[in-house]
């Protein structure tokens, strides 16, 4: 199974910063280490071109030279510097490379970052800068109608949102767009406090379990079924909703997120519909605790990955 990661990922903060920018580095490690049939491939920088497909080029440019409004970088969360536009593209660029396999025979490939979902067509937010899903579906999007002609129907994007945050820059970018299905199952008192209308919202509430959890997500699942047919899936498989996140206000054990994971890939399989999918957001008091979440999810990718490719599953 392909992921994509790039040292890029790890972007230097100063000393205190509240992002937990080490765990790409040590999920890295930790599947390198136990997973080796997940191959690391470099992620490439998305191009101008292809962000420009979802935004503003004035903003494209603004976050390439160092001139965005300081309100903007404040709402993003890091500080401008020309690494942090590098890993800005690279971060769209490893999610762009992984539906590109994906549709191309994968099946199922994944980002080592990504899930950059606050992101708006014209601005940042939330530890967000570019929006990776966005990108990609219009990517492939673009790429499906340039080999089956412009006059085929436009390829049908459903992006399930499963971090504990609404995904409130990619209900914006995609709002009244009937080729793009937008499901966010998140915290409904939690950040963005101001969110945007998906083509399906699930709000949670604080301390939410794992049997309301699943329950709540098959019922998405069987809404979506009955209102969209999609060509491809972009999952944004965000580790907050585990108990021991510090920001995530809901209460999932290990055994609830790998159900959720489970749930997710097993939809895809059964419709043999190529997913792609990125590790979104993630703030255990214990690092650790994010990266063994993360973990179990490639784990799981894997099994599905390998009944796609008739591969034996150990």
């Amino acid at each position: 199974m392909q992921a994509f990661y790039s040292d890029r990922f790890v972007l230097p903060l100063p000393s205190g910063h509240r992002f937990p920018m080490e765990k790409y580095r040590m999920l890295r490690d930790c599947l390198t280490a136990s997973v080796p049939q997940v191959r690391m491939l470099q992620a490439p920088e998305a191009t101008e071109g292809e962000l420009a497909l979802v935004h503003d080029p004035a903003y494209i440019q603004a976050i390439a030279d160092g001139s965005v409004d300081v309100k903007i970088l404040r709402e993003i969360g890091f500080p401008w510097s020309p690494a942090m536009a590098a890993r800005a593209r690279r971060s769209v660029g490893g999610t762009l490379a992984a539906g590109r396999a994906a549709m191309a025979g994968e099946g199922l490939a994944a980002n080592l970052a990504g899930g950059t979902h606050h992101a708006y067509a014209h601005k940042g937010g939330g530890f967000c800068v570019f929006n990776d899903m966005a990108v990609t579906a219009r990517v492939l999007q673009t790429e499906w109608s340039r080999r089956r002609g412009q006059h085929h129907p436009a390829l049908q994007v459903a992006i399930i949102d499963l971090d504990v945050h609404q995904g409130n820059g990619t209900a914006s970018i995609f709002k009244n767009d009937a080729s793009v299905f937008t499901l966010s199952m998140h915290g409904e008192k939690n950040f963005p406090f101001r969110k945007e209308d998906s083509d399906l919202d699930i709000a949670l509430p604080d301390g939410c379990g794992d049997a309301d959890y699943l329950a709540a997500l098959e019922n998405a699942l069987l809404d979506m079924h009955g209102r969209f047919n999609p060509g491809v899936v972009l999952y944004l498989a965000g580790a907050d909703p585990h108990e021991g996140d510090r920001l995530g206000r809901l209460k999932l054990s290990f055994d609830g997120m790998q159900a959720r994971d489970r749930r997710v890939f097993d939809w895809c399989f059964t419709r043999r519909l190529p997913c792609v999918f990125a590790m979104g957001g993630g703030y255990g008091t214990d690092i650790g605790t994010t990266v063994q979440v993360q973990h179990n999810t490639y784990r799981i990718a894997l099994e599905y990955w390998q009944r796609w490719h008739g591969v034996a599953v150990t």
